[in-house]
């Protein structure tokens, strides 16, 4: 199977770099106590999935190395001013969750906030995440993902998946990503499922899985 390009090129890559900052503020207000809950507790070398224009940085402890893959090379100069704002070691990386580009079993934590949804493969990426967590590592995750099958909000996840996907640069609001979580291989999943008020994507998903070891 071909790899997926590791570089989001064009002028709609450009328009979602500027535009992720200001539409996102609210929610990510929304989201913010299980980021702080979740967050706080990460040491020593963490790799953060599409960080994007560096939103979790303010909640990452002092003193972490932190790991950026982020597809879309246009995010990379926002989130490189965040990074010396909030006095964040950052080494930063165009690429995929698909195929990270760091050595097996070297990273202390992964973490994703809102990216699972956009994957092109989440069991690639998620066993991606298993291959370069040191054992006893953490996967840490913060995530909208899909309603209950057979309720009406999955009905209109499914429906609006296909637009939604393309004006959200890929976004799935149908995914269930607990359900992928839990097949992947971690020795143990603990997730905490709640609700922020807004349309489609109002189901979240947040916890950490462990790595055995």
């Amino acid at each position: 199977m071909p790899k997926r390009k590791a570089q989001k090129d064009g002028w709609y890559s450009r328009v979602f770099a500027w535009a992720l900052p200001k539409i996102a503020g609210k929610h990510s207000q929304l989201i913010e106590p299980w980021k702080i809950k979740l967050f706080s507790s990460l040491r020593g070398t963490v790799l953060e999935i599409g960080p994007g224009s560096g939103a979790n940085l303010r909640y990452f402890p002092a003193g972490i190395r932190l790991i950026g893959i982020e597809p879309n090379p246009y995010m990379h100069p926002q989130l490189l001013k965040e990074a010396e704002r909030f006095g964040v070691r950052v080494e930063l990386h165009t690429g995929v969750s698909e195929d990270l580009p760091v050595e097996p079993a070297s990273v202390d934590a992964v973490v994703s906030s809102l990216v699972l949804c956009s994957v092109t493969d989440l069991e690639k990426t998620l066993a991606e995440t298993l291959r370069v967590l040191r054992p006893g590592g953490k996967f840490v995750f913060v995530e909208h993902v899909g309603a209950k099958r057979g309720s009406l909000l999955r009905l209109e996840q499914d429906l609006v998946r296909p637009l939604w996907k393309v004006v959200g640069d890929g976004c799935n609001p149908n995914r269930d990503v607990l359900e992928a979580i839990e097949k992947a291989g971690f020795a143990r999943v603990e997730a905490e499922s709640f609700s922020v008020p807004g349309p489609v994507v109002s189901p979240h998903l947040a916890g950490v899985a462990y790595k055995a070891g």
